[in-house]
């Protein structure tokens, strides 16, 4: 089977080595040139995953036309903001080749899913959402990780989680398109708070508690888009909330800390060449969350830091001084 995986990041990179050391051929796109040729030189990415070798079966491009042509499953792993461009630049996907977005995230502009980001792109796809607690690097070392394929298709799913799955690279199926997405997405934010609280130093109590409240915001969230509460309790869910807001690899949890010590955003992404995925979701979590007439307190205070200036202290105070409530409401 010919896989094509369009965006070379840390993720896409990791999903080429998984899927090319599962005897795949495997096209990876990458937008810069120094990715692709030092992968052909050294068979070694210049920026993503730099130490780590890629396998001979993955075979880089900067063509999207080249990357795509005859594959029989396309995978897209570009950064939300950058997905729905993406998708436009493509030559056409014949019919029948399933789509799967790796991305987690929303469109900034629309405030949609990667899956209806694609469904607009192209009606009638065969769509698919891979998400959960998936560290790139792990993935790539062929350590032990669990994650979910979903999709509308049972069959798709079922298709997938055979095909993309692997001993060490488990995939649970799911028809819970928007619950995996949702969950996926709006985790990044949770991990920015927790780095916040973490770079202040305010003990791990407080990040259990941002954990688990920041769970209930996801979950409240997502079932006013359609998503079943369950779905937020697995894997797309809590695993990935947990990894996210305590890993050491959690790029979102690192931003939360460098803006504790007075670090900006933009330096940060700068210096690492990663993208955060939280800084553009909360935008979009704070715009559905206000169309669903769902409340969202720890976005909102996340939003406030990374866009109007608030001290990251004055955040927390402001949580901390919320009117009492039930916990189950």
């Amino acid at each position: 089977m010919t896989l094509a995986i369009v965006g070379g990041g840390s993720w896409g990179t990791a999903l080429a080595i998984h899927l090319a050391r599962q005897g795949g051929a495997v096209r990876l796109w990458a937008r810069e040139v120094e990715v692709v040729e030092g992968i052909r030189a050294r068979r070694r990415s210049p920026w993503y995953l730099a130490d780590l070798d890629v396998p001979a079966g993955v075979t880089p491009t900067t063509e999207l036309a080249e990357a795509v042509h005859g594959a029989s499953l396309l995978i897209v792993a570009v950064p939300s903001e950058f997905f729905a461009t993406t998708l436009e630049s493509l030559p056409p996907v014949p019919e029948g080749v399933p789509i799967v977005t790796a991305t987690k995230g929303f469109d900034p502009v629309r405030h949609l899913r990667m899956s209806e980001v694609i469904a607009a792109w192209r009606p009638g796809a065969r769509i698919a959402a891979l998400s959960g607690p998936t560290f790139a690097r792990e993935v790539a070392l062929g350590h032990p990780t669990a994650a979910v394929v979903a999709s509308r298709d049972e069959t798709l799913a079922g298709a997938l989680q055979r095909q993309l799955g692997a001993r060490e690279f488990r995939l649970y199926a799911s028809q819970d398109v928007v619950g995996v997405e949702a969950g996926g997405a709006l985790k990044n934010v949770m991990a920015i708070a927790t780095g916040l609280s973490d770079g202040l130093a305010l003990g791990e109590n407080a990040r259990a508690a941002l954990i688990t409240r920041g769970l209930a915001e996801m979950t409240r969230l997502a079932v006013a888009l359609g998503a079943s509460a369950a779905t937020l309790a697995g894997l797309a869910g809590l695993g990935d909330l947990v990894l996210t807001c305590t890993g050491g690899l959690s790029r979102n949890r690192q931003l939360g800390m460098a803006l504790a010590r007075g670090e900006t955003t933009a330096a940060v992404e700068r210096e690492s060449r990663m993208i955060a995925e939280g800084t553009r979701t909360v935008t979009s979590a704070l715009a559905l969350a206000k169309r669903h007439a769902v409340a969202m307190p720890i976005c909102e205070e996340v939003g406030a830091v990374l866009f109007a200036g608030k001290p990251p202290a004055d955040a927390v105070a402001s949580l901390l001084e919320r009117p009492l409530r039930r916990e189950d409401r």
